[in-house]
């Protein structure tokens, strides 16, 4: 009986502990999310962060010519043969709508893709030659030399097998990258999403917001040499 009663007793406490133990490290990880881009805010003047309902920071600041740039985080965790990915999405916006199609391109669509601006776009294009499959997609008012001219950009840019998405719009650009991978172990066995990432790396926020200046200047002129990713001044 009493050896009955203590056994009890310690699965009690154990259920106790760990349900403590499960919420500390919940909160431990919901900290460190919220902590993702503090470091990059530095890139930016009038930066200033706010949380996404899953407690991913939304980073929004200004680069040295007054553009507005947003950097988000994505969890995708939709196909399920494949570890969650954590996007990096920069969006680039134009100080005022300019004169101009919309055209994206997507890597290795699934259709999956919820954040993905590419599977709204009614008018399916050849998308140009590269290791990884592309659906290129646009609004159907870009003219043949502009194709021609984004394909080009999207056969370097899409090289990085990081990148996932690239658009082009008369608002703005926006450029979808890996920014991490999740933990195997956490997926496989316990069905958690975790990555192992500490910090977004100022580098590689800063490289997105060099690709989406890049795609920016792609149709600025017809006979513009065509868009490298140069160095973006920040304010």
């Amino acid at each position: 009986m009493i050896t009955t009663i203590a056994f009890s007793a310690f699965i009690v406490a154990s259920c106790v502990w760990m349900g403590k133990r499960v919420i500390a490290d919940h909160r431990a990880a919901l900290a460190q999310r919220r902590g993702l881009l503090d470091e990059a805010a530095s890139l930016f003047s009038n930066a200033r962060i706010s949380f996404a309902a899953d407690h991913f920071p939304i980073l929004i600041g200004r680069i040295e010519d007054g553009r507005q740039a947003k950097i988000e985080l994505i969890a995708d965790t939709m196909v399920t043969r494949r570890l969650p990915q954590l996007w990096l999405r920069v969006t680039l916006s134009e100080a005022g709508e300019r004169r101009g199609p919309t055209i994206g391109a997507l890597a290795r669509p699934t259709g999956a893709e919820y954040y993905s601006l590419v599977h709204e776009m009614p008018e399916w294009m050849t998308p140009p030659a590269t290791d990884a499959s592309l659906l290129m997609r646009g609004d159907g008012r870009a003219t043949a030399w502009q194709i021609e001219r984004v394909s080009a950009m999207f056969r370097g840019l899409f090289a990085d097998p990081a990148v996932k998405e690239a658009v082009i719009s008369p608002r703005g650009s926006r450029v979808i990258r890996q920014a991490a991978q999740g933990e195997r172990g956490a997926h496989l066995l316990l069905r958690q999403i975790r990555f192992p990432a500490t910090a977004i790396s100022p580098d590689l926020v800063r490289k997105g917001v060099a690709e989406a200046a890049a795609l920016s200047r792609t149709l600025a002129t017809r006979d513009a040499a065509p868009a490298a990713y140069d160095e973006v001044a920040y304010g």
